[in-house]
């Protein structure tokens, strides 16, 4: 079993509060848009960091990270990027290895809209969990936590902070 904490688009800033919400994770997943490596540090200094980089990220965490990552935790096949569309929608980009890779979970961010949505066709759970930071057009900050256990994903908990709060 893997508690998962998953954020995006935090643009240079970590939500202090995100430490409280993803304290009992085992894994911290960020979908691009980190903004800053300071963030990719802070986040790999307190859990294990998988991450891919944004259209904002520069060459310093383009070199730290992938644009797309495709990897399997606990039984589940997971195909991570930034920008992702999502069911019915995909980006062109990314529709091409969402159809060879057929995984069960699909994490991308982007849209600063926080989505939960399963495809019928792909057989696949597409989350995104919105906007972690304070820059973008967002109206709330958002994250998301779930559990990954024997090929199963469950528990799935959305936060949301008052954007203008810090």
């Amino acid at each position: 079993m893997k508690r998962i904490g998953l954020l995006s688009d935090t643009h240079g800033w970590l939500e202090p509060k995100l430490m409280e919400f993803f304290k009992d994770c085992d894994e911290v997943w960020h979908c691009g848009d980190i903004g800053d490596v300071s963030v990719a540090d802070d986040l790999a200094a307190r859990f294990h960091l998988r991450a891919v980089y944004g259209n904002i990220d520069g060459g310093v965490l383009r070199r730290m990270f992938r644009e797309t990552e495709v990897f399997e935790s606990e039984g589940v096949k997971v195909l991570m990027t930034h920008i992702g569309g999502y069911p019915g929608r995909y980006d062109m980009r990314i529709k091409p290895l969402l159809l060879a890779e057929r995984p069960r979970l699909f994490v991308c961010g982007h849209s600063h809209i926080a989505k939960v949505m399963y495809d019928k066709k792909l057989n696949c759970l597409h989350i995104n969990p919105g906007a972690a930071g304070r820059y973008g057009f967002h109206k709330v900050r958002t994250a998301v936590r779930f559990v990954l256990e024997q090929g199963n994903i469950k528990d799935l908990e959305l936060v949301e902070y008052e954007k203008n709060k810090i």
